[in-house]
């Protein structure tokens, strides 16, 4: 009967709305032989029908439950920490305070400081040589069991630190015990969170050099390609499109640069910290940092402990490639519309409508666009978060992981979209060549001319003005205007303007370090096609 009413709760959800997922239809399944095979877990109905509203809380009710039952109601443990308690927590605080739900992302790095720490306990005396050997076996069989699928995560043991410290004492015995010497979770929480952001800063970069180089290709592909250049969203000045690409190309480098800086300033270690004040127990803080690969420990037990700038430090520097992404989609969405026409992705990039057959849609960059709001939230969430907290440790900071596990994986998702993005779309050179009249992007250039004519720029900025104005009267483009049309407004213009009127000669006359010149952008290519080692 009870198999059956999960059954039936599973099947009540529009599958339309809710699809199950392979995981979701192994756990029904294990969920349904739970029952059948063991009527005594009956007592599982309650909560089940109490969580009914939600499928995915129901997933997360069930499987939290049969983690923490065998052949009936398992009885709660003593906490690691319990010696001056007389009562065990409520099942709502329980519940409430576990961290193990999103923080054994951390059991690499927890097992690793953990080896670190039972090496440098042995070498400095406090724990014997067996001692340490049977800590470090017993680690490694974990770490098996944790990868291979086999490890019970269980609430009751609150998070990655205890569960792992808890399933090592069940494996070993006394040995374990010995582990925590001169070591808080504290300090050990910020080890394994710097170890993990470390990481994921070297993944970042890694996709922000593959964007990179999918950026520098597609400029390759398009040599000599003019499109015009906007500011204020209105037509400006002629450019090279590898000048734009080559431009965006910039940004990430220093959105790189600022990953980099922060990876140097978060490689300090605060194991042997403890809780803030440090240890009486002669520990050696220095072989535990070298055997984790930190430039050295903390200097300061309190700041050791309390610290979380480099996780606000990543988040940042995530926030600011978000919004360099962003940009980057807000222009490639305008670009690939029917307004534009500037860009076609390909099918293997696109989406259609549910209602309109002939949509085609840039979906991957207004989604690189949209994630960037998340990017810039949990950025948000941790400033708020650290606001008000007081000297050293405090609960609060148990709320910093998952934003920063968000963040990573959605700056990693738009970065890996956005150099598939660039890889499948094609510029549309003649679409861009007969949009290319309008606005009269050779102005400034008219200036310019003027301006090596001897004439001062603001009367020079004038005359160009007044001849746009011709133009616009007469809806042609200033190389149409005849030489007594221009010379009815400056004397000064002869017949060598026409070298500079057209975007194609405009493109020519820009000379100066950096600009969109010929010459200047294949300088650029050069440099990038060197530094990202393009052949």
């Amino acid at each position: 009967m009870e198999a059956l009413f999960v059954s039936s709760f599973f099947s009540s959800s529009p599958a339309t709305l809710f699809p199950p997922s392979a995981a979701e239809r192994a756990l029904r399944n294990k969920i349904n032989s739970f029952y059948f095979l063991n009527p005594r877990n009956l007592y599982l109905s309650k909560k089940i029908r109490i969580l009914k509203a939600a499928n995915s809380t129901l997933l997360r009710c069930a499987a939290q439950d049969m983690t923490d039952v065998g052949d009936g109601p398992l009885k709660k443990e003593t906490k690691l920490w319990g010696g001056r308690f007389e009562e065990n927590v409520t099942d709502a605080v329980e519940k409430f305070t576990e961290s193990i739900s999103f923080d054994k992302a951390l059991y690499k790095h927890d097992i690793m400081g953990s080896r670190a720490h039972a090496s440098m306990l042995a070498h400095q005396g406090l724990i014997s040589d067996g001692d340490k050997d049977s800590i470090l076996q017993g680690l490694g069989e974990i770490e098996r069991q944790i990868e291979s699928g086999e490890f019970v995560w269980r609430t009751d043991r609150e998070d990655v630190h205890m569960n792992i410290e808890a399933a090592l004492t069940d494996l070993i015995g006394e040995p374990a015990k010995k582990l925590h010497t001169a070591r808080s979770r504290n300090d050990q929480v910020s080890t394994d969170f710097r170890l993990w952001c470390r990481d994921a800063i070297d993944t970042i970069i890694a996709c922000i050099k593959h964007l990179q180089v999918a950026m520098l290709k597609l400029a390759i592909k398009n040599e000599g390609l003019i499109v015009p250049g906007y500011t204020h969203l209105q037509r400006a000045q002629p450019i090279l499109l590898q000048h734009l690409l080559l431009a965006y190309i910039e940004q990430f480098e220093r959105d790189l640069g600022r990953l980099q800086d922060c990876r140097v300033r978060l490689n300090f270690c605060p194991l042997g910290a403890c809780a803030l004040a440090g240890t009486g127990l002669p520990i050696d803080r220095f072989m535990t940092s070298d055997a984790l690969g930190f430039t050295a420990p903390l200097r300061n037990s309190i700041d050791a402990v309390s610290d979380r700038d480099f996780v606000l430090e990543l988040l940042s520097a995530n926030s600011i490639t978000a919004i360099h992404l962003s940009r980057l989609g807000e222009e490639w969405v305008l670009w690939a519309s029917e307004e534009f026409g500037f860009i076609t992705p390909s099918d293997s990039v696109s989406t259609g409508s549910s209602i309109m057959p002939q949509k085609k849609n840039p979906d991957p960059m207004e989604l690189v666009r949209g994630k960037s709001a998340r990017v810039v939230g949990d950025l948000v969430s941790l400033l708020v978060l650290c606001k008000g907290l007081p000297h050293a440790y405090n609960r609060d900071l148990q709320e910093d992981k998952e934003p920063v596990f968000d963040s990573v994986k959605t700056i990693v998702g738009m970065l890996e979209v956005s150099a598939e993005f660039a890889q499948n779309i094609t510029f549309n050179p003649e679409r861009i060549q007969k949009t290319l009249p309008a606005g009269h992007l050779d102005a400034t250039t008219l200036a310019d001319y003027l301006v090596k004519k001897g004439v001062p720029f603001r009367t020079s900025h004038d005359i160009a003005g007044r001849s746009v104005a011709m133009c616009v009267s007469r809806n042609c483009r200033l190389e149409d205007l005849s030489l007594d049309d221009l010379q009815t407004i400056s004397p000064s213009i002869e017949m060598d303007v026409y070298g500079f009127l057209g975007v194609e000669n405009a493109i020519k006359k820009f000379s100066s370090y950096g600009s969109t010149g010929s010459e200047r952008v294949a300088a650029q290519l050069d440099y990038w096609i060197t530094k990202l080692g393009i052949n």
